[in-house]
């Protein structure tokens, strides 16, 4: 058994108080089953992720993804949802009402953000519901998108993969590595920011199955540029440590996608790929971030004391 199955907030729900005061419908959901000795019974705990409000989305918006989804997983455990239940995010995008902002490569760093994120926060699994061809139709304010991969046909064929399809090739068969085994998750961070103190730059680590270190980095600057020094520290990563070695580089941004909207939808031009190179890495190297962009680097890592091979 698994639920509720909420349909997208970013704070709790709250209800008349109860008894003791309670006005969080979870956390009197949970004491039900507590009280009744049958929290046991509680296999998962799935809901849906659609964190902005439609017609209201600007550039911005994307600084707030990382504490929108990471707080509300915070807010679940907060009302009494035990350690050791699964949170699931069974169906998501960045907004509830699809426009252009779905296929823009606005959409495609949203869900690198978003993804990164959730699994930093303790997250179990998350799935893209919206991966049927359901081609591009007005949304808010007239703007043209769709909540799937594709543009399509009148007759649902297959036309172009949107950036979202791109964002997801990244996150599925380069950050991570496909298939069945264990990844363990740390925190990462950037120290560019632009006038307001938002974080311009934002980093999510992997140790794959494969041992290898997969670090997906996320420029949200849509203007510029960074060349950024990259450096691993703690236990895990045996203090202070850096790529060496040969190093994969994989980065999809607006240089490889740029919507094109047209009153009957919009296409894409350029559309992809994602380019790839490969790096011979050592403590000194400099990685460069190209504007509103997704780059995943992999690899192995070395303190800069010791000797590869």
């Amino acid at each position: 058994m698994g639920g509720p199955v909420y349909t997208g907030q970013n704070e709790d729900i709250v209800v008349w108080p109860d008894a003791q005061g309670k006005i969080s419908w979870t956390g009197r959901f949970l004491d039900y089953l507590k009280s009744h000795g049958r929290i046991q019974d509680l296999a998962f705990f799935p809901f849906e992720h659609y964190p902005y409000e439609p017609c209201k989305i600007s550039w911005s918006s994307l600084y707030d993804e990382p504490t929108l989804v990471s707080h509300i997983l915070q807010v679940w455990r907060d009302d009494g949802l035990p350690s050791n239940v699964p949170m699931f995010i069974t169906e998501s995008n960045n907004t509830w009402n699809t426009g252009e902002s779905s296929v823009d490569i606005f959409g495609a760093l949203w869900l690198a953000d978003y993804v990164g994120a959730f699994f930093n926060a303790g997250g179990k699994a998350l799935y893209y519901f919206h991966y049927l061809p359901l081609g591009v139709h007005e949304g808010c304010n007239d703007s043209m998108g769709t909540f799937g991969m594709f543009t399509t046909t009148g007759t649902y064929e297959i036309q172009q993969p949107t950036s979202q399809f791109f964002a997801s090739q990244l996150i599925n068969t380069e950050w991570v590595q496909p298939g069945n085994g264990v990844h363990k998750t740390f925190s990462g961070s950037g120290d560019i920011s632009d006038a307001a103190g938002h974080s311009l730059i934002t980093a999510y680590a992997l140790l794959r199955p494969d041992a290898q270190w997969s670090l997906m980095l996320v420029n949200r600057d849509q203007e510029n540029a960074y060349k950024v020094h990259i450096e691993f520290n703690g236990e895990a990563a045996g203090g202070k440590s850096f790529f060496t070695g040969p190093v994969t580089v994989i980065t999809f941004g607006s240089a490889q996608y740029q919507w094109h909207p047209t009153k009957e939808g919009g296409f894409p031009d350029p559309d992809g790929p994602a380019v790839r190179a490969s790096v011979n890495a050592s403590a000194d190297t400099v990685y460069e971030l190209p504007k509103a962009s997704i780059t995943v680097i992999r690899g192995t890592i070395a303190s800069s004391t010791m000797k590869t091979h």
